[in-house]
């Protein structure tokens, strides 16, 4: 070979040049194809996990389409939490149409607008499915209009308003019960059978004209002062004299003994049968005390032995006030009155009168 046909240094060197250039071409076509199978291999082989790059521009879905296996729903592309994932995480490997049909699910489920946040979250007042209010026992039992809460809620309520009355009452009264029932007509017709009376401790409210601890004014003295009560001059009192098992007797005061007196000239004839005091009960006086007479009586208490006169620690209370027909109501429920006869005679029925001591509950 001639000399002139050797390949220069320089044309070697460009084949050189030439050929890892097309050797460079080739690696990189290749390994690109590899690369690209690897990648699809595995996100088939991951059950449908959404590779972590956008879709190309047209590869999205159309409205109403389901999406192809392996592709990722729009929302999760965009950064937004996956609702289906949250409401299905446990069947999180299922297939991807299963899972884009617990999306829709989910979906459907969120609050609707408009819809109570706080309800749904269980806060306050709950609803039943009816639309009624779900109420407490407490509140049902204060704005209930009818029904057995009701009619529990309005006994307890006077029961109530009764113990206050009554407790009110002892603190101005003094003493327990504050009122007493009328059980007989003696005192008519001042104080009828039914009455509720009001009654004071003895000192308790005392007018000027009692001259004594027990505040009774006595019908004698009540003359003398022009003090009156109930239609009469002098003090009704209630008292309960030794050995008695009865109620206790409410009676006028009519005047005052002291021991050992004689006391048939200060008494009024038409209340006694005696013609001197030898004949006349409890006279002389065996102690002091008052000589009481009920108003529709035709004797005095002392003259028919229903008691001797009335010691002061005898005296349960003074009568103050009468409230008519109130008192019925112990008399029905203690059954010493029938419930006809107690309507007969709030009604107006006259019924003959008992001409026994007048009693009282107390």
């Amino acid at each position: 070979m001639d000399e002139g046909d050797r390949p220069t240094d320089g044309d070697e060197s460009a084949d050189r040049d030439e050929r890892n250039r097309s050797e460079s071409a080739t690696a990189h076509d290749g390994g690109g194809g590899v690369s690209d199978e690897l990648e699809d291999e595995a996100s088939d082989g991951a059950g449908g996990d959404a590779p972590d790059t956008e879709p190309e521009a047209g590869s999205r879905p159309e409205a109403g389409s389901r999406p192809e296996a392996g592709s990722r729903p729009e929302a999760e592309q965009s950064g937004e939490p996956d609702r289906a994932d949250a409401h299905d995480g446990a069947s999180h490997g299922a297939d991807s149409h299963d899972g884009a049909s617990h999306g829709a699910d989910s979906h459907d489920e969120a609050p609707r607008d408009g819809e109570d946040i706080a309800t749904k979250a269980g806060l306050g007042s709950t609803r039943s499915s009816d639309g009624d209010p779900d109420e407490s026992f407490l509140y049902r039992f204060r704005h209930d209009r009818e029904g057995a809460l009701m009619w529990i809620r309005e006994m307890l309520s006077s029961v109530a308003v009764v113990l206050l009355v009554g407790l009110l009452l002892f603190g101005v009264s003094g003493v327990w019960p504050p009122m007493v029932a009328v059980e007989s007509g003696s005192m008519e017709p001042n104080m009828q059978v039914g009455d509720l009376v009001f009654v004071t401790e003895p000192g308790r409210l005392a007018p000027d004209a009692a001259e004594n601890g027990v505040g009774v004014v006595t019908h004698e003295v009540g003359q003398e002062v022009d003090y009156r009560t109930f239609g009469s001059y002098g003090s009704v009192m209630i008292y309960t004299p030794p050995g008695r098992t009865g109620s206790p007797i409410i009676h006028r005061a009519r005047f005052h003994v002291t021991e050992g007196e004689n006391w048939y000239d200060r008494a009024d004839d038409r209340y006694h049968n005696a013609v001197d005091c030898e004949s006349l009960a409890n006279c002389p006086a065996p102690h002091d005390g008052y000589i009481t007479l009920g108003d529709n009586n035709g004797a005095y208490d002392q003259a028919s032995g229903l008691s001797p006169p009335v010691r002061a620690e005898w005296v349960n209370g003074v009568a103050r006030v009468r409230v008519p027909y109130l008192g019925y109501i112990r008399l029905v429920a203690t059954g010493q009155v029938e419930l006809n006869e107690a309507i007969a005679r709030t009604v107006g029925s006259s019924l003959s009168p008992a001409s026994s001591g007048f009693s009282a509950a107390g």
